[in-house]
């Protein structure tokens, strides 16, 4: 699924950022067909920064749930692998097992700092990256999408080098590049895009050059739109205005017609299935008379 995905250049995707298995369930019920299992994400709710701090396997059981609370197709951030060619296979086994559709992987070097966060991006070396891209494609072949995420334009290397990436790692295999940027606007994408001519499909994440209408994308033949932080983002503003009244009013009356429901809690994480099959499968003595 998440292969049709990102090889269509007829029809714009779109995955939804998930951070947790209840995050994922929610997009899941608002009508996205894929996830994006956030490292900034995962690492916020974890109460980690977003600088590798959180281990593999943090993300790796983060993942499990992800996968476990929705029926969509997750293409998880990897970051740069968790070190060297060697890491990265052994990340990619284990998404593969605990049901992950995809990985991307970025160019970045361990430990990584998030891509909004300062200057110093020091990246990799082309050659060195391209052998984590390799590794990976032989350990698990076809059966995750592999994306290779190029952060030469958040480093400030230039349009040149990007492209010069992007060719390098599409020969190692990669399924698709994302290409990022941390410009308010959408020009150097296009750019990349104009230049790109299409070799592989384009994966970008705009949430820097968020004013950048859609139909933008649409035009240039973009394949994928990653919404990368939002659900974590709002969750944070809620929880924080939430919190903030509860205890300057010393009581909850006037929240409670803002917030979620219980009924709907426990809707969305299916209790009544739970319930039916207590019925089918809980025999009890009385039950039995």
């Amino acid at each position: 699924m998440l292969r049709a995905q990102i090889r269509s250049s007829s029809e714009l995707s779109f995955l939804m950022e998930a951070h947790d298995g209840l995050s994922a369930a929610i997009a899941e019920r608002a009508g996205f067909k894929g996830l994006w299992a956030s490292g900034l994400s995962i690492a916020c709710s974890l109460g980690y920064r977003d600088a590798n701090e959180a281990s593999w396997s943090h993300l790796v059981e983060v993942v499990e749930r992800i996968v476990d609370s929705s029926q969509l197709p997750v293409l998880v951030d990897g970051d740069g692998g968790f070190g060297n060619f060697n890491n990265a296979r052994l990340l990619a086994r284990k998404l593969l097992q605990r049901g992950a559709a995809g990985v991307a992987l970025e160019d970045s070097c361990f430990p990584k700092m998030n891509s909004f966060v300062g200057d110093r991006h020091p990246l990799a070396d082309i050659d060195e990256f391209s052998g984590r891209l390799r590794a990976v494609k032989d350990a698990v072949a076809d059966d995750l999408v592999l994306v290779a995420r190029i952060e030469a334009l958040i480093a400030g290397h230039g349009m040149d080098d990007a492209i010069l990436r992007a060719h390098a790692y599409a020969d190692a295999g990669a399924d698709a590049i994302l290409i990022h940027s941390r410009k308010s606007t959408a020009d150097e994408i296009f750019s990349f895009v104009s230049a790109w001519q299409n070799r592989l499909p384009i994966v970008i994440v705009p949430t820097k050059y968020y004013r950048t209408p859609v139909s933008a994308y649409r035009n240039a033949r973009i394949s994928t739109v990653i919404w990368a932080n939002h659900s974590m983002r709002a969750a944070i503003a809620a929880m924080r205005q939430v919190c903030g009244r509860i205890i300057a009013e010393e009581n909850t009356a006037s929240i409670e017609p803002n917030i979620a429901r219980l009924d709907e809690v426990f809707e969305l994480l299916s209790y009544d299935e739970l319930a039916r099959a207590e019925a089918r499968y809980l025999q009890t003595a009385e039950s039995r008379q």
